[in-house]
C-alpha cells in the first residue's frame, strides 16, 4: 500500500513533469510569429488571397483623434479597409466605430486589451475575446468574423477561443513597423514595399494607443505613397472580405 508521503511525492513529481509539457502545448502556436515561416507554410493565417489584390488592414483603433484622418483619406481614394479594433478603444468612441462600419469598412477584432495572450490562460483569453466580440456586435449590429491577436502572438488557448466564438485568426504578410518612434513616412513605405506581393495582407496602425506617441501621423503620411505603389504594380486594394482569402487557420 502506498503511504501518504510517498503518494504526495509521486503527485508532485508528476506535476513537475506535466507543467513543461503544458507550457509547450500552450506556446506552440507562437512559431507563427515568424513572418517568413508563416508566409511560406501558413498562407491562410498570413492572409494570403488572390494575386491581383492587397488586403489593407489597420490595428489598435478606434481613436477619435487619429482614425477620422484615415477614414477621410481612404474615402477620397474610394478604398475600404479592414480595421482590427480593440474593445477598450471602441467603447470610448462607439459612434465612430458605427460610422466606420456604415461607410463600408470591415470591422474585425483585436481583443479587449492590448496584452500578449502568451501570458494568459485559456479562460482569460476566452473572456477577453468574448467581451470584445460582444461589445463590437452591440456597437455595429454584427459580430466580427476576424481576429488578430495583439503582437501577432497566437497560443493554443487563442485558437480554441476563436473556434468557440466563430472567429478566424489572420495575421499579415507585410507591415510598416510604423509603431516605432524612429519611423518616418519613407521607412514605413519602404518596409511595406519590400514585402509587398500580390495576394498579401498589409498591417498598419490607425492609433498610437500602444505605439510611439504621434506615430499615427507617420503612418498617415506614408499611406498615399503606399496606395500609389500598389496601383503602379497593378494591385487593387480592399478589405479582407474582398481578398479571395480562404480561412484554414481556425474559427470557421
Amino acid at each position: 500500500m502506498t503511504t501518504r508521503p510517498r503518494l504526495t511525492r509521486i503527485v508532485l513529481r508528476a506535476g513537475a513533469l506535466a507543467l513543461p509539457a503544458l507550457a509547450i502545448a500552450h506556446a506552440a502556436p507562437v512559431v507563427s510569429c515568424f513572418g517568413p515561416l508563416r508566409n511560406r507554410f501558413m498562407p491562410a493565417l498570413s492572409g494570403q488571397g488572390r494575386p491581383d489584390h492587397i488586403a489593407l488592414t489597420f490595428d489598435d483603433g478606434t481613436d477619435h483623434l487619429s482614425t477620422p484622418h484615415f477614414l477621410r483619406l481612404l474615402d477620397s481614394r474610394k478604398i475600404r479597409a479592414t480595421f482590427f479594433l480593440l474593445g477598450s478603444m471602441a467603447v470610448r468612441s462607439p459612434q465612430l466605430a458605427r460610422e466606420m462600419s456604415d461607410a463600408g469598412h470591415e470591422i474585425a477584432l483585436h481583443g479587449w486589451a492590448h496584452r500578449p495572450l502568451l501570458l494568459r490562460g485559456p479562460r482569460a483569453t476566452y473572456d477577453d475575446l468574448a467581451r470584445a466580440r460582444d461589445t463590437l456586435a452591440d456597437i455595429t449590429g454584427a459580430p466580427p468574423r476576424l481576429f488578430r491577436p495583439p503582437y501577432g502572438v497566437m497560443t493554443t488557448g487563442t485558437h480554441l477561443a476563436c473556434r468557440r466564438l466563430g472567429l478566424t485568426p489572420v495575421l499579415w504578410t507585410a507591415w510598416g513597423e510604423d509603431w516605432r518612434a524612429r519611423a518616418t513616412p519613407r521607412t514605413v513605405h519602404d518596409t511595406v514595399a519590400r514585402d509587398l506581393r500580390g495576394g498579401g495582407t498589409v498591417l498598419l496602425h490607425d492609433s498610437d494607443c500602444t505605439s510611439a506617441t504621434g506615430s499615427w501621423r507617420t503612418t498617415l503620411a506614408a499611406l498615399p505613397g503606399l496606395l500609389d505603389t500598389c496601383a503602379e504594380r497593378g494591385l487593387s486594394i480592399g478589405p479582407l472580405r474582398d481578398h479571395g482569402w480562404q480561412s484554414g487557420a481556425g474559427g470557421r
